[in-house]
């Protein structure tokens, strides 16, 4: 993390001053800066909160929505649930790793693309369900993945 970054981690630090009850609030406005929780953030994180840097860690691990790794730009999610699965996510989810490079739970070393798998996101009658920044796109096929990753790449 550049020196920049730690001054970052300082003021978002500066805000929060309770101690362990704003370890979970510093965490997620310390991943949505970074898009992860860079180490030297949690260092800085467990000196300045009074908290062992163990217990720091065991937050940052339990939580899915917590990364030690960087995650990319464009966070593409595609749910696997059995109603998804039985509509075709399998071959989305071949697609979207073919068209992206990369593997489902890595990211591509432009740091562009985030790929996950999620079991469930509660919307079985649209699926399968890809969820793209946050945005649902429903029934998709793999023949609608390119048009879905152009639509990505023109809303940024």
């Amino acid at each position: 993390m550049v020196h920049s970054n730690i001054h970052e981690v300082q003021m978002i630090l500066a805000e929060q001053r309770d101690g362990a009850s704003s370890l979970l609030a510093v965490l997620e406005e310390v991943q949505s800066r970074y898009r992860y929780l860079p180490r030297d953030a949690l260092i800085l994180v467990s000196e300045r909160l009074d908290i062992p840097l163990s217990q720091v860690y065991s937050v940052a691990t339990f939580y899915n929505a917590f990364s030690l790794k960087p995650k990319g730009r464009h966070r593409v999610q595609v749910c696997t649930g059995t109603a998804c699965h039985v509509r075709g996510a399998i071959q989305v989810l071949d697609r979207l790793e073919t068209q992206l490079g990369i593997q489902a739970g890595q990211t591509s070393a432009d740091l562009e693309y985030t790929l996950e798998t999620v079991n469930c996101l509660g919307a079985c009658a649209l699926g399968p369900v890809v969820v793209a920044n946050g945005s649902y796109a429903r029934h998709m096929t793999a023949s609608q993945v390119d048009r879905l990753l152009r639509r990505i790449k023109r809303d940024t």
